[in-house]
């Protein structure tokens, strides 16, 4: 299993980035998608989640900015990010459950004036 996260970066904030994850080694389609992110000397926690029926769920303080969304057919689930904030500076994971946990090597999203 392979998960490799992209579009990462330095944004103002109030600003957007889109963050996408390709996935390869698994039936995407029928498997659970999320990110998570930790930022500086805190835990990872939790961002957002879509189910392989399209259901979403967020974390309270990410809701009506970030928008997960997937593309089964090109096997990718996007990070649409709105309104950044200074506390939305992490790195960020994409991650995925099929018969074990699985990471990708997360990428870096500043936001900063």
């Amino acid at each position: 299993v392979q998960l490799v996260e992209s579009g990462g970066g330095l944004v103002q904030p109030g600003g957007s980035l889109r963050l996408s994850c390709a996935a390869s080694g698994i039936i995407f389609s029928i498997n659970p998608m999320g990110w998570y992110r930790q930022a500086p000397g805190k835990q990872r926690e939790f961002v957002a989640r879509i189910t392989s029926g399209g259901r979403t769920n967020y974390a309270d303080s990410v809701k009506g900015r970030l928008t997960i969304s997937r593309d089964n057919a090109k096997k990718t689930v996007d990070l649409q990010m709105n309104s950044l904030k200074p506390e939305d500076t992490a790195v960020y994971y994409c991650y995925t459950f099929s018969g074990g946990d699985y990471w990708g090597q997360g990428t870096q999203v500043t936001v900063s004036s």
